[in-house]
């Protein structure tokens, strides 16, 4: 562990092991554990959790009060919303050990997940996916699907920028704010410039 390149308050725990990317930031009461990987110019807001084996990529957001567990891997961009929640085992008792299978989530590249929404394992969520606060994810998402909900549904798509898309005749939307277009085929959409 490189304590030079990346700054943790003084009430942080960062375990032996641990790697940190330059310039992340590790706010206060955090706990950092061995054998997990966090990338560059990440932010863990106050009361963080990371255990072991979890992986996130450069840019990550984590907000206060967020426990990512084993078996969760965020991509590049990914913003993680005050106390959201994973879970990394389908059917926990507390009388039955099962810490050899946990399921593996992934969130993908500049996925957003609001305010306490959970999120159950064993699941994908698609890139640039929005999910709203308090929504309980079940399910696969899609690449740019907007979800909402408990359980969740989806209520549209989102572009990389955040906005909702809404689709023409042609079925092309353009984001407002970067004028970038989108294409839905197949119940799918496509980032196409």
């Amino acid at each position: 562990m490189d304590t030079q390149n990346f700054y943790a308050h003084n009430t942080a725990i960062i375990d032996q092991g641990a790697k940190i990317g330059a310039n992340s930031k590790i706010w206060h009461f955090c706990h950092v554990m061995n054998d997990s990987v966090i990338g560059e110019n990440c932010s863990l807001g106050q009361n963080v959790f990371v255990a072991n084996n979890v992986t996130l990529g450069n840019n990550v957001k984590v907000q206060n009060n967020v426990s990512i567990y084993t078996g969760v891997t965020c991509e590049d961009d990914v913003f993680l919303g005050p106390s959201m929640v994973f879970t990394n085992i389908t059917n926990p008792r507390s009388a039955i050990v099962r810490k050899g299978q946990y399921e593996k989530t992934l969130v993908k590249k500049g996925a957003s997940i609001g305010a306490n929404a959970t999120i159950v394992c064993g699941l994908t969520i698609g890139e640039f996916a929005f999910i709203g606060a308090g929504t309980v994810i079940t399910k696969d998402v899609p690449d740019f699907a907007l979800m909402v909900g408990v359980p969740a549904r989806q209520l549209g798509w989102m572009s990389k920028y955040g906005h909702r898309l809404n689709f023409d005749e042609q079925n092309i939307a353009i984001c407002p704010e970067s004028s970038e277009k989108y294409k839905l085929e197949n119940n799918l959409v496509k980032f196409i410039g």
